[in-house]
């Protein structure tokens, strides 16, 4: 054994006692084993063992065997009995990792610059080596999950685990038989009152997920009761949505555009729910699915709820981008709603201009929505370009009250 495996090997215990020492410091889930003795001696049994087979296998370039690999799975399942979080175990993972390699590098200064052969040789086995522990090391975790959680919360995690870009999307999606796309839908409900998810409904939306094959979650709930509902629909090759786009176009313009199925899956699952929503949608690859959803967060807060009808579609930000820059610019802001204010004295001024609005001026489309004669609609219309000076079918009407349509229903202004 050369010097710098037998230097590691002599350190194997103390670097084994810090591991679990980082752990309860530094992983707040990992404070029981302060408290519990047996759960400590076997982190530090397992610290151990890893450093004891690293010296043994990497001087030979040795795969870890198939025993070993079970042994790794078993640990990962003993965390998930624990409760350890997805986002604990990535925590693990990562100090693990980061603790070897400074070992290694510790043990090489130690020789003040001698054993650059071995360094090379354990550098070469520990990057395959540590790959295929860290799966094993997934796959006794999710075992677990598998056996412990409802259908739904696995669901949940895989929708988790690809906006956190967590590898263990590829063993959630694979047990709950789903196939992972390498761009998404993101797509985001707003409820202003959030639903209460009782059994019957979670067994309702856990058909919808297996119906489109697009995973969901359950948001925060928002200081003002409202709640969110968060789908990822897989973007396939050939989606409707991107064909006939040229290829150095598609990057640009898909956040605009909406796959052909996507309106389907929003009115199924907001029928499910059963509450007026706002959606808001956006498109990205996998490694940008986190800024997908704050874009697709912010449409939905800005687009005014509708209720669950065949016109509920989701927004884009082609669809909201005037709200989006009002909501950012104060004064703006303030202008619009003085216009608000201005319409108040008048009948149903706001919901006739919505419904105006969403029907596409369409005069006999919109009167029969608010159920009225399109005289009266017309009278409406009149009296709001009395109340305003603006006429609701000019540029100026549409670019004005629609967005002062918009903010009002979206609750922005309350």
């Amino acid at each position: 054994m050369g010097s710098l495996f037998a230097e590691l090997a002599r350190r194997a215990s103390t670097n084994a006692r810090r591991e679990v020492e980082t752990y309860t410091r530094e992983i707040q889930e990992f404070g029981f084993l302060d408290k519990d003795a047996r759960a400590r001696a076997q982190t530090l049994e397992h610290a151990m063992w890893f450093r004891c087979r690293t010296v043994e296998l990497s001087p030979g370039n040795d795969e870890l065997s198939g025993a070993d690999l079970e042994y790794i799975a078993s640990m990962g399942e003993l965390r998930a009995r624990a409760g350890v979080s997805l986002d604990g175990r990535q925590r693990v993972l990562r100090v693990h990792t980061e603790l070897m390699l400074r070992e290694i590098n510790e043990a090489t200064e130690a020789q003040r610059g001698g054993g650059v052969d071995e360094l090379m040789r354990m550098m070469a086995w520990f990057a395959p080596q540590g790959e295929r522990g860290i799966s094993a090391y997934r796959q006794g975790f999710v075992r677990v999950l598998r056996r412990r959680i409802s259908y739904t919360e696995q669901v949940a995690l895989l929708v988790r685990s690809l906006l956190n870009g967590d590898l263990i999307s590829a063993e959630l999606a694979e047990i709950i038989d789903m196939e992972l796309s390498d761009r998404y839908a993101v797509t985001v409900f707003r409820f202003p009152d959030r639903p209460v998810v009782d059994r019957f409904l979670e067994s309702e939306i856990g058909e919808l997920v297996k119906s489109h094959r697009a995973p969901v979650m359950w948001g925060p709930e928002g200081g003002d009761g409202s709640g969110e509902l968060v789908a990822l629909l897989p973007l396939f090759s050939g989606t409707a949505a991107s064909q006939d786009v040229p290829p150095h176009l598609v990057s640009d313009l898909l956040p605009d555009l909406v796959p052909d199925h996507l309106p389907d899956l929003v009115r199924d699952f907001a029928h499910a729910v059963g509450r007026p929503c706002a959606v808001g949608t956006a498109t990205a690859p996998l490694a940008e699915l986190p800024e997908a959803l704050e874009r697709a967060r912010r449409i939905s807060r800005v687009a005014a709820p509708s209720q669950v009808t065949a016109l509920l579609r989701p927004h884009t930000l082609a669809d909201v981008f005037v709200e989006l820059a009002v909501g950012d610019v104060p004064f703006i802001d303030d202008w619009l709603r003085v216009v608000a204010r201005r319409l108040a004295p008048g009948p149903d001024l706001l919901a006739t201009l919505d419904a105006y609005y969403r029907h596409d001026m369409h005069r006999g489309a919109a009167a029969t929505a608010l159920n009225v004669h399109p005289r009266t609609l017309d009278y409406r219309l009149r009296r709001v370009r009395e109340l305003t000076g603006v006429d609701p079918g000019s540029t100026r009407g549409v670019r004005t009250l629609s967005a002062v349509v918009a903010r009002e229903l979206s609750g922005a202004w309350r």
